[in-house]
């Protein structure tokens, strides 16, 4: 990876093993469909690290459970990443261990992203690292966050939050505000954890492709491909 920098972005990935991605999508499609559908959520996740890399950032992707299924031995190697295990209970725990480590690690600021997001803009995660304020947040549409970004060491807003749920995003505002914290917020974006989102994502991506835009490419083929 080379000398290192003083701003970290970290992908939050899941292992893509059939059955145990995605399982929201997979109510409504084959398992094995929906684990080709995350590969490629995967594989524009990665590409969309190294895009944010050229403009100064060290990149890691954060893997739960255990790599297994071999894909991210290749990813390393393809996308120019370093690949770690998540470590901690809830997703909270894990956030909070990530950010310490990168901290500890002497890095000034970074940032964490989901692997739901394939369409996100590059230019998000640029603001978000270049950003002053102690945290930064993008609000996801399901009442969360796609992204959380930190240049303050305050990993305890992490804690006694209900994840998964649609009072994810107003618990970490009001943690912070508790906290005294600088926030700034980036625009609303969107995840694709069910067949509605997956709908959208179509729709939203042949928009960008009419007007020059080549927003998540491999996902993109793939919905076309499989006529999704």
């Amino acid at each position: 990876m080379g000398s290192k920098r003083s701003k970290a972005i970290i992908l939050f990935a899941r292992d893509p093993v059939v059955g145990r991605v995605k399982t929201r999508l997979a109510r409504d499609l084959s398992e094995e469909l929906v684990l080709e559908l995350y590969q490629r959520f995967l594989r524009d996740s990665l590409a969309l690290l190294g895009k944010v890399s050229v403009s100064g950032a060290d990149c890691f992707c954060g893997v739960h459970p255990a790599p297994q299924s071999g894909f991210f031995e290749e990813a390393r190697t393809e996308y120019g990443v370093e690949i770690f295990v998540q470590e901690g209970g809830d997703l909270g725990e894990k956030m909070r261990n990530a950010f310490q480590s990168k901290f500890n690690a002497g890095y000034e600021n970074a940032a964490i992203i989901g692997s739901d997001s394939p369409s996100l803009p590059a230019a998000y995660i640029e603001r978000a690292l270049a950003s002053d304020a102690d945290v930064v947040i993008g609000p996801g549409t399901d009442g969360g966050y796609y992204l959380i970004g930190m240049r303050r060491r305050v990993t305890e807003i992490f804690s006694q939050i209900d994840w998964g749920t649609d009072s994810v995003l107003q618990s970490t505002v009001d943690g912070l505000k508790a906290l005294g914290a600088s926030v700034e917020a980036l625009p609303l974006w969107y995840d694709v954890d069910e067949l509605a989102d997956l709908k959208f994502l179509k729709t939203h991506l042949s928009l960008l492709e009419q007007c020059g835009e080549n927003a998540a490419p491999s996902t993109w083929d793939f919905i076309k491909d499989k006529q999704l």
